[in-house]
């Protein structure tokens, strides 16, 4: 497969992405290729800080950037020749299999929806994030900041999506589907809560548990959390903060390694016609690796595909 990778985009790019990108050729098979998307005399200049093969890499040259400050839409199409929007040309004319950058996670929405568009039924695409659970395994949080005002057939949704995705990228067998909110009783919550529940109770699309609360998330109770990008995002982030006030006083164990963002690499945007990822901006070369891995993993398991599938099953009400 051709993984196609923004080496442009994320807060140490470009050092970082063409470091990340040789590490994770080691991992790849000789089959698999990474196009570098970026600039390319700026490419070439760190690939010569390194002993990797320049050889082993494609380079697509864009001669502009879309920086994080920008808006999305606007910058999409006022710059046809930045690295993200070749990328989604690119991906568009399947001359990539997938698309990955640590850049603006607001272009890449934007990119996807403009280039290879919402996956037929899928109201919102969305992003998730992986949390460890305390007695192994992971669950998927979803969404963490593209929709903050999702609306209950949304979260239905993302309920779906959230449970195609930990079957088939995490092997989790029937997953388990929880909503969060402040209570376990289902007449908990704010008004859209409360519709989602209703919605999600008793659906056969997906293995819906009830309401979980903030402390439970990751006693692992629940192999899929759904809540709107709003509450998502700031839960997301106070765990990060955490995580880094734990490192800074020297607090740490095996399971809490497992929180470091690098680990993980990134997200993929779901319910797209395509595989799209998108890392964190302050990823190091380990984490762009990993995302890159990610895009693979997400490939192979055709994830896209399956997305369709079930949501050819869904009620058209809930479309």
């Amino acid at each position: 497969m051709k993984i196609g990778l923004d080496v442009m985009g994320g807060d140490f790019a470009p050092v970082s992405t063409i470091a990340g990108a040789i590490l994770a050729k080691k991992y790849l098979a000789p089959s698999d290729e990474i196009v570098l998307v970026g600039d390319e005399q700026k490419i070439r200049a760190e690939f010569s800080k390194h002993n990797g093969s320049i050889d082993q890499f494609k380079i697509v040259h864009a001669n502009d950037v879309i920086e994080m400050g920008e808006h999305p839409t606007r910058a999409i199409l006022k710059k046809p020749q930045s690295s993200i929007a070749i990328g989604f040309e690119l991906l568009k004319h399947k001359q990539i299999d997938a698309f990955t950058s640590a850049g603006s996670s607001g272009a890449m929405l934007v990119g996807s929806i403009y280039s290879v568009n919402n996956i037929k039924g899928v109201i919102r695409p969305c992003t998730s994030a992986v949390l460890p659970q305390e007695a192994g395994g992971v669950s998927l949080l979803l969404d963490v900041g593209t929709n903050p005002d999702a609306k209950p057939d949304v979260m239905y949704q993302f309920g779906l999506l959230g449970a195609i995705m930990a079957e088939h990228v995490y092997k989790i067998k029937s997953p388990r589907v929880a909503l969060l909110n402040i209570g376990q009783e289902e007449e908990k919550g704010n008004l859209s809560s409360q519709a989602a529940y209703h919605l999600m109770n008793n659906t056969s699309d997906f293995n819906f548990i009830g309401n979980i609360e903030g402390r439970d998330i990751l006693r692992n109770k629940a192999d899929v959390i759904v809540c709107d990008g709003f509450t998502g995002n700031i839960l997301l982030k106070n765990i990060e903060g955490m995580f880094r006030i734990m490192m800074k006083h020297g607090l740490t164990d095996d399971y809490f390694e497992r929180f470091n963002y690098e680990k993980y690499g990134g997200t993929p945007i779901l319910g797209i016609n395509s595989s799209v990822i998108v890392g964190h901006g302050i990823s190091n070369d380990i984490a762009i690796k990993n995302m890159l891995l990610l895009a693979k993993d997400i490939h192979d398991a055709k994830l896209s595909n399956k997305i369709k599938k079930a949501l050819a099953k869904v009620p058209g009400e809930l479309l």
